[in-house]
This record gives structure tokens, C-alpha cells and sequence, in this order.
């Protein structure tokens, strides 16, 4: 694999980490297969600054060069993506409603109604969200751990976290397998997205922070 692999990393790769990211996506599929682009899916759910919008279309570029098939590819991906889910939603589980609204009740400018109103949303949307949730940058990972505070029923959240990875993998999978050595075009596009939403969290934040401050002066002069 090395041999087919290494120029397309060289010259498709615009920085170090983006360069790193791929060798080591590389490193693990020449080890183990296909199951190494699971367990990378897997590693990048627990780390979220490890980008699938790399480590998918690289998969599917290896399955484009015989190395393994593409279901296998789809397969082991979505596999890893579940497992790595798997452990947030325990992760969340195991800290608990209570233990969670202990926590975020002493973060500054947060109010026990703000989680309130957190949970509620999350009782009403919770299975939209996990389902789609799983096709959104940063949000993949962190949807799963209010899954597991709120217990979801874990049959619920395992159809659901299959059904939207199984989309999202599907997708940059299958890119990568028909771009060949172009495989990073579908990085460059998603790191677009992946922006966007970025952009838009910070606005969000800002919002809430602003908000909260006002709220806030505004009792303080009440008193």
C-alpha cells in the first residue's frame, strides 16, 4: 500500500497536519486493513480535532486501489463510528443528570433554568438530534454524551448513530473511492462546512454571553 499511497499524501497534503493526520490514517490501514480506518473513525469520535473529513475519503481512496473492498470500507468506519459513540454515550451515562447539573450549575453566567430549558429541548428533539447530529462537525462526538446523561434507550441511540454515520461515512467514503488520488478535494469542501460551523457556535456564544451579562447588570442594579 505504501508504494500507492505515499505520492498521493505528498501532494495532496497542504499543511503538516493535514499531512500528519493522513500518514498516520496510512500507518493504521497498512497495519491492520480496513479495520484500521475503523479504529482511526473510532479515535477520531473520542478526539474530535482528528478530522474524518480525512481519514473517510483516504479510506475509500485505499479501497479504489484493491487494498480492501469498499464495503469494507463503509463497514469498519461505520463500526468504529458507533463504538467510539458507544463510549461517550457511557462516558455521559456514567456522569449522570445530577452529577452533570451539579457541574454546570457553577460555570459563571449559567442558571440552573439554562439547563432546564437544555433538557427539555433535548426530551423533545433528542432523537433528530443524535440522528443528525452524527452528520454535523463537532457535534458527531458531542451528541452522544446528553444522549447518555439522559439515558436514551440505548437501542434508540444505536439505530440512530448507525443510520446517520452510516450516511455521513457512506458519503466520504464513496468520494474518495471515485476521486482517486483527488480524494482531498472532499477534505477542502468539508473543512468549508466545518467552518460554518464553527462561525456560527461562536455566534451563539457570544449571544448567550451578552445576553447573560445583561440579565445579570440588570438585577444587580434591581438591587
Amino acid at each position: 500500500m505504501t508504494t500507492i499511497l505515499r505520492p498521493a499524501l505528498m501532494s495532496s497534503s497542504d499543511g503538516s497536519a493535514l499531512g500528519g493526520v493522513a500518514d498516520w490514517a496510512v500507518n493504521m490501514m497498512e497495519t491492520i486493513g480496513a479495520p484500521g480506518a475503523g479504529l482511526a473513525i473510532a479515535l477520531e469520535n473520542l478526539f474530535p480535532p482528528l478530522p474524518s473529513e480525512v481519514i473517510l475519503p483516504l479510506a475509500g481512496f485505499t479501497a479504489s486501489q484493491g487494498n480492501f473492498t469498499l464495503f469494507e470500507a463503509i463497514f469498519w468506519t461505520t463500526l468504529g463510528s458507533v463504538i467510539g459513540a458507544l463510549s461517550l454515550y457511557g462516558m455521559g451515562a456514567g456522569l449522570g443528570r445530577r452529577r452533570m447539573r451539579a457541574i454546570v450549575a457553577k460555570v459563571p453566567l449559567i442558571d440552573l433554568e439554562d439547563i432546564d430549558r437544555v433538557e427539555a429541548w433535548f426530551n423533545r428533539h433528542g432523537y433528530s438530534a443524535v440522528f443528525f447530529g452524527r452528520m454535523i462537525p463537532l457535534f458527531r462526538s458531542l451528541i452522544s454524551i446528553p444522549a447518555g446523561i439522559e439515558r436514551m434507550p440505548l437501542t434508540v441511540f444505536l439505530i440512530l448513530t448507525t443510520a446517520g454515520s452510516l450516511i455521513w461515512n457512506s458519503i466520504f467514503v464513496l468520494a474518495g473511492f471515485y476521486l482517486g488520488e483527488n480524494w482531498h478535494i472532499v477534505e477542502e469542501y468539508a473543512s468549508i462546512f466545518q467552518r460554518i460551523v464553527i462561525i456560527a457556535v461562536v455566534l451563539v456564544v457570544i449571544y448567550f454571553v451578552v445576553t447573560k451579562v445583561r440579565k445579570h447588570r440588570r438585577s444587580a442594579k434591581a438591587k
